[in-house]
């Protein structure tokens, strides 16, 4: 070859066009090698959607052992202390709302927000000196909408009951565990009006907007076709949980029905306007519930 130069230049160059050629082959075998099925793909995608809905601007903050009567979740938002209840906003902006985890899916503890407390952090709800418990696991996260109040002093003109002087409740009815203080961007969908000793204690059925499904249901009717029987399975366990206690079924308004969206915006509405006549001052305060 050395007597024949050209051929000396063909040939170099042959080998460097291969060996330009055998990196787009090798790094797409990299690249694929890995190749998973279609499902472990989507399988993927929804652990890492289900968990990322919870607003990371509020930290929480243990104080007391838990399991304890001393035990507290304060709030913050970077070194300040924030009222879950009074500093989170309710509205999320297209049509959404922010909702606060007290109790996780799959646990018992009765947790709540403490709205007779200085910062009203979360604490374990307490009767005849002890801790309560459900007497089995809640399957859904539940917990509350912020900067709504059900007032005692207003009676419901169709359910002939008053409110129950507490926040309105979420259940939250997607995939994915919540935690406990963490704070969400949820859909409302539907509402049932518990009584509860004769208190209107109104229940919003949510999904969190990143769950798998949150995109197919929109109102009552969707989560029948998506989430078959998951309505009746939410009324009879909030009616029938007190029983094992000794106590009798609570009771719904509406014969048992879960109002649809549109309704469920006008009792956030009707809520909301009353949480802000309290905190304003509008409506007196003498339930001795903290402002702050």
């Amino acid at each position: 070859l050395r007597h024949f130069p050209s051929l000396v230049k063909m040939a170099a160059a042959l080998r460097a066009s291969m060996r330009v050629s055998a990196v787009p082959r090798a790094l797409g075998q990299r690249v694929l090698a890995p190749l998973r099925p279609a499902g472990a793909r989507q399988a993927i995608a929804v652990r890492s959607a289900a968990t990322s809905a919870e607003i990371t601007a509020y930290k929480t903050e243990e104080k007391g052992p838990k399991d304890t009567l001393e035990y507290r979740l304060f709030f913050k938002q970077g070194e300040k202390l924030v009222s879950p209840w009074h500093e989170i906003p309710l509205y999320a902006g297209d049509g959404l709302l922010h909702y606060i985890c007290e109790i996780p899916k799959e646990t018992s503890a009765k947790m709540e927000v403490a709205t007779d407390e200085v910062g009203t952090p979360i604490k374990q709800d307490v009767k005849k000196g002890k801790l309560r418990f459900y007497p089995y696991n809640i399957n859904w996260n539940y917990g509350l909408l912020p900067q709504t109040w059900e007032d005692p002093a207003h009676k419901h003109p169709e359910l002939d009951a008053a409110g129950d002087n507490d926040p309105v409740d979420v259940v939250e009815i997607g995939s994915a565990a919540g935690k406990r203080g963490g704070v969400y961007k949820v859909k409302p969908l539907g509402v049932y009006a518990m009584i509860d000793d004769g208190e209107l204690d109104w229940k919003v059925i949510a999904i969190s907007v990143d769950d798998p499904k949150a995109a197919l249901v929109n109102d009552v009717a969707d989560v029948e076709k998506h989430f078959p029987g998951e309505l009746q399975k939410i009324l009879e366990w909030f009616r029938d949980y007190k029983i094992p206690d000794g106590k009798p079924a609570n009771k719904f308004g509406f014969n048992n029905e879960c109002k649809n969206k549109a309704y469920t915006h006008q009792v956030i509405k009707e809520t909301h306007e009353a949480y802000v006549h309290l905190k304003s001052g509008a409506r007196a305060n003498d339930e001795e519930l903290s402002l702050v």
